[in-house]
């Protein structure tokens, strides 16, 4: 009785207690836990959240335990085992197609998995060009990760075919097992690019000069065929080439030398790169000039004599003589560019007796409206600008003044003039299409760029029509044909040292009445008197694509 008493003395009676009744308990808001007695929580829960709170702390301790000071040894080993690397996904490089869509670069994968360029046409090497890959160290690391572009279209366009390459995540265990792996950065392919080049035209055009050169002995040739009213270049030969299969992988190394000694030069692209002395293939311009200037009429007759003398001023009595390659007797302009005469040239070119000449200043301003002597703006790598000799040029590169001979000599494209057949075949198509000088592009559906040549529209169809006659009557004859008419200018550079070789030419256009093709052709180093073979290399093209009912001749 004794205890239960005390027990009851120490309950406390909190003042909630005493004023809670039933009387005011409906006035409480009971949202607010009004009229709630709140009782203390027990120790007994405390209790048991300490014991949890020690027992989760002993494991702790003991997990901890384990794992660095019992098996430490082994956990720490085994970590240096695994590895995160971090992987290049290359990006898979685009393809090159020709106008109609003829694949000319992909990619195949070979019998080890990997992917490699491929090009099917091997002859289209110099205007393709070919990739150099990706390089690993001697422990298979790569220290370059980029496919590149390393001449022609895949060096010009390397950043459009290329795309952008990824990274990979992988891990790995000690025995290389792969644990994880992860896409962190995607690969991005490239873009197609889609060339203004017809391939079968192309490899006609390759066929032809290549036969012509081998046959004829000469070392090199080149060759362009652009569309006159949007400068598309639809064929662009350059010979010798190289199979650009054997330079993307970098083997046979037996090839590779016979490319490095072959005296053609086969890394150069003749047609873009090389520069050549034109000879007659720049009368039409000369003409075009003259014309317009008003230094000459259709009309006007001069009579070629097979040569010109002029008066030394230095030594009395004694004359310079500028022979040509033929008497060819009275000429007006439109026989002087038919049978390429060089007496009618020099008088134009610097004047003779009561004819007035153009002079070197008005003769130099006409070659560069026409283009030469710059870049014509192709888009392809390492182009050529040529040279357009002056007085200025010659005093500051020779130290030496100009004289009548040097003009003479620059109006037949001779002395130290130099053009490519790019070029040509741009300025040959702005007479073609009435005074419209195209930048030459290798793109397909590329908007037309062009000046236009302050030349007089009239005078250009009074050269023409001098090209015309060059086929059907004179020295372009061996084009003279039935089912496509064409109208051309021929010309032969001698070179070497004693003139012993060479370089023949023939630029032109076609079909003669609605013109839509230009086309200049050269072949370099030949032997003396094989100056007409290029007009043999079209002779040989155009009866190919006869032969195929080829749009290009009208079939």
């Amino acid at each position: 009785m004794m205890k239960r008493r005390k027990a009851r003395q120490d309950f406390e009676i909190a003042p909630d207690e005493i004023f809670l009744d039933s009387s005011n308990a409906p006035d409480f808001d009971r949202a607010m836990f009004e009229g709630r007695i709140e009782k203390p929580l027990p120790r007994s829960i405390f209790i048991s959240i300490s014991i949890i709170l020690s027992l989760l702390f002993i494991v702790l301790i003991v997990r901890s335990w384990n794992l660095q000071v019992i098996n430490g040894d082994y956990f720490a080993e085994e970590s240096t085992h695994n590895s995160l690397d971090v992987a290049t996904l290359f990006a898979p490089r685009s393809v090159i197609t020709d106008i109609n869509g003829v694949v000319l670069a992909q990619n195949v994968e070979d019998k080890d998995g990997v992917m490699r360029r491929e090009y099917p046409i091997p002859s289209f090497g110099q205007i393709i060009g070919y990739v150099s890959y990706p390089k690993k160290d001697s422990k298979g690391i790569y220290y370059e990760t980029e496919e590149k572009g390393v001449a022609g279209i895949e060096a010009k366009y390397d950043a459009l075919l290329s795309g952008k390459n990824g990274q990979l995540l992988t891990e790995t265990d000690a025995v290389g097992n792969v644990r994880s792996e992860g896409t962190i950065i995607p690969a991005e392919s490239g873009k197609t690019v889609r060339l203004s080049i017809d391939s079968r035209l192309e490899e006609l055009f390759a066929d032809a000069i290549s036969s012509t050169v081998n046959n004829k002995h000469f070392i090199a040739g080149a060759g362009v065929i652009i569309d006159v009213n949007t400068g598309a270049v639809r064929a662009i030969v350059s010979y010798p080439s190289f199979d650009p299969n054997v330079m993307s992988n970098g083997t046979p190394s037996s090839v590779i030398a016979s490319y490095n000694k072959n005296p053609g030069n086969a890394f150069l692209d003749h047609a873009v790169q090389g520069i050549y002395t034109p000879g007659s293939i720049v009368k039409p311009f000369v003409s075009a000039g003259a014309l317009t200037d008003g230094v000459i009429t259709p009309n006007t007759v001069i009579n070629d004599t097979g040569s010109i003398a002029i008066p030394d001023p230095y030594h009395t009595g004694k004359k310079f003589i500028y022979n040509g390659w033929r008497a060819l007797g009275p000429v007006d302009v439109r026989r002087a560019i038919a049978w390429s005469s060089d007496v009618f040239f020099y008088t134009v070119g610097g004047g003779f007796g009561n004819q007035k000449g153009l002079g070197i200043d008005r003769l130099d301003y006409w070659y560069q409206q026409f283009g030469m002597g710059s870049t014509t703006g192709i888009d392809l790598p390492g182009e050529m600008k040529g040279l357009v000799p002056s007085p200025d040029w010659k005093g500051k590169t020779f130290n030496e003044q100009w004289y009548l001979g040097d003009t003479y000599f620059t109006a037949i494209g001779q002395y130290s003039m130099q053009v490519t057949p790019v070029q040509m075949a741009r300025a040959t198509a702005a007479i073609a299409n009435g005074g419209k000088l195209f930048t030459p592009t290798m793109l397909a559906d590329q908007v037309p760029s062009y000046t236009t040549v302050p030349v007089n529209p009239t005078m250009l169809q009074v050269v023409r029509e001098g090209m015309r006659r060059g086929v059907t009557e004179a020295l372009a004859s061996a084009i003279n044909l039935p089912y496509v008419s064409v109208a051309a200018k021929t010309g032969t550079a001698q070179t070497g040292t004693h003139n012993q070789y060479d370089n023949s030419w023939v630029e032109g256009f076609f079909p003669y009445d609605k013109p839509q093709y230009a086309f200049a052709v050269v072949l370099e180093r030949g032997p003396q008197g094989a100056g007409e073979q290029s007009v043999n290399v079209m002779q040989q093209l155009f009866d190919s694509l006869h032969a195929e009912s080829s749009s290009y001749v009208g079939q």
